[in-house]
């Protein structure tokens, strides 16, 4: 089979793609294909003449597909943005799955060829409108149904249904990716529009979603750019890669469905195809976030129940863990620092209710130094923020917002390895969708969690004798010190590593 078939590539194939962009360098390029009219008397190097012509250098191309699943709201917008970009992908597939509500109608009114013209070269693309009715493999057979009819590109763009991207986002992703054939794939900068949501509790959670996204974005670009996930909400993968992945691992399509977080499996996969997994320095996307404590719950279990999922393979898992995969780092720092959180916030609040109790309690001002630093490292992310505006200071410097999100956190953690050490079989995009429906009551058990280990160490306490009690309170007190200091020396390593010019 040839090269001219599209969608297939010879494993040698080392094709030259250069960005769409007048931002792009001069690049060092073989020399220009000779003239035929020069070498029409040289019949023998007509084969050499035709295989330099078919890798000579040409412009990448850009596919994007859209999964969507009730998005009704977003859709429109995200279409506007793609329209609205300084590069335009050279075409969009809009792919709905498992939809009832008006997300193909509304679709279907952007369907069709869209030019643009920018800085006097004009852009081309087309919107394709597939609607794919019940599917039973959710997003990922949507995603990999948009596989299917991008093979012909050389770069897919994978944009979730309500995510908005900057104007430049598509040009500098396209920018970074052919500048680096090493890279298999690379995520934009991911954040929240906060304009566009009101009321109290969407505003807490909006700010602490977007202070979460801060932090995992900062430690992606500090950590040699390097991505533990190349989340669905935008990321650019290189076709070549995803070919790569589906021979290295036996499968028909690049997602596989035996994994709670797709994205994350798919990237360590592509890091073992031998491809970097990077975030990119600039291009910037904007995530729909979480506006009510049982959707957030849903969300950010699954996601969590993921993780720990590609640590140890539960119940959907076909394939081994990879506890020592490198970029799995990350996700054992988040789970052993989120473990860390829980010890000593609890441990704090066990033996602070247990010595006034007993009125042993005694303050020392050495106590409000964790605190401080807490909330001096919150005010560096704010700071660091592309995007920064006064709520996110203030959620940073009052510490209490910033708290009470750490604790709604801390339940979502609980539930996903309670979920994964019971070994339920729940299938957690469903309760996901629910939660996002109104539907379900999950999101309280933490709380009722914690409320039954208080009760219960209250009468424990209760039951025993002064002497008892004070030897619980010199245990503990030290115990919970020692916990304090090495918490607080690694925040302080956090607060004054350089940020090297990185906004997020």
């Amino acid at each position: 089979m040839t090269d001219t078939v599209p969608g297939f590539r010879r494993a040698s194939d080392r094709q030259i793609l250069l960005p769409r962009s007048a931002k792009a360098g001069q690049l060092a390029l073989p020399p220009a294909t000779p003239q035929l009219t020069d070498l029409e008397t040289i019949e023998t190097v007509s084969g050499e003449i035709a295989a330099r012509a078919a890798n000579a250098p040409r412009h990448a191309t850009i596919s994007c597909i859209i999964p969507c699943y009730n998005e009704q709201d977003t859709i429109a917008d995200v279409l506007k943005s793609l329209l609205a970009q300084t590069r335009l992908p050279d075409v969009i597939h809009v792919i709905i799955n498992n939809t009832d509500d008006d997300t193909p109608e509304i679709a279907r009114t952007f369907s069709g060829e869209h030019t643009r013209t920018i800085k006097g070269e004009e852009f081309t693309t087309h919107i394709h409108v597939h609607d794919m009715g019940v599917n039973p493999d959710k997003k990922v057979g949507a995603l990999n149904y948009g596989y299917f009819l991008s093979r012909g590109y050389d770069f897919i763009l994978g944009v979730d249904g309500d995510t908005t991207l900057a104007r430049d986002a598509v040009e500098r992703l396209e920018l970074e990716m052919t500048d680096d054939p090493r890279i298999g794939g690379l995520s934009a900068i991911y954040s929240i529009d906060k304009s566009r949501y009101k009321g109290l509790m969407a505003r807490f959670l909006v700010a602490g979603q977007r202070a979460q996204f801060a932090a995992f974005n900062m430690d992606n670009l500090l950590r040699g750019r390097n991505m533990a996930v190349l989340g669905g909400q935008c990321s650019l993968f290189n076709v070549r890669a995803l070919e790569m992945v589906m021979v290295r691992h036996h499968q028909q399509a690049p997602w596989v469905r035996d994994s709670e977080v797709e994205d994350s499996k798919l990237s360590l996969q592509i890091k073992d195809a031998g491809y970097s997994t990077k975030i990119s320095a600039t291009a910037r996307a904007f995530v729909g976030p979480m506006t009510n404590l049982r959707a957030l719950h849903g969300q950010q279990v699954k996601w969590n129940f993921g993780a720990i999922d590609l640590f140890w393979p539960g119940q959907r898992g076909d394939s081994k863990g990879q506890p020592l995969h490198p970029n799995l780092r990350l996700r054992w720092f988040e789970n052993i620092s989120m473990a860390f959180n829980i010890a000593s916030r609890l441990g704090f609040l066990l033996l602070l209710v247990a010595a006034l109790s007993i009125d042993a309690f005694v303050f020392n001002p050495i106590w409000l130094i964790p605190p401080a630093v807490a909330i001096l490292l919150n005010l560096r992310l704010a700071l660091a923020m592309k995007d920064k505006s006064a709520s996110d200071l203030m959620y940073a410097a009052l510490m209490v917002p910033a708290e009470l999100y750490m604790w709604i956190r801390m339940g979502h953690f609980v539930s996903a390895w309670a979920q994964f050490l019971a070994k339920t079989d729940q299938d957690n995009w469903a309760a996901q969708a629910n939660a996002e429906k109104g539907k379900g009551s999950a999101y309280v058990m933490p709380l009722v969690v914690l409320l039954a280990i208080m009760g219960g160490a209250v009468f424990a306490w209760t039951q025993q004798s002064v002497g008892v009690q004070s030897a619980i309170l010199s245990l503990g007190w030290p115990i919970l010190y020692i916990a304090t200091i090495a918490q607080t020396v690694f925040m302080l390593r956090k607060l004054v590593r350089r940020h090297r010019g990185f906004a997020v």
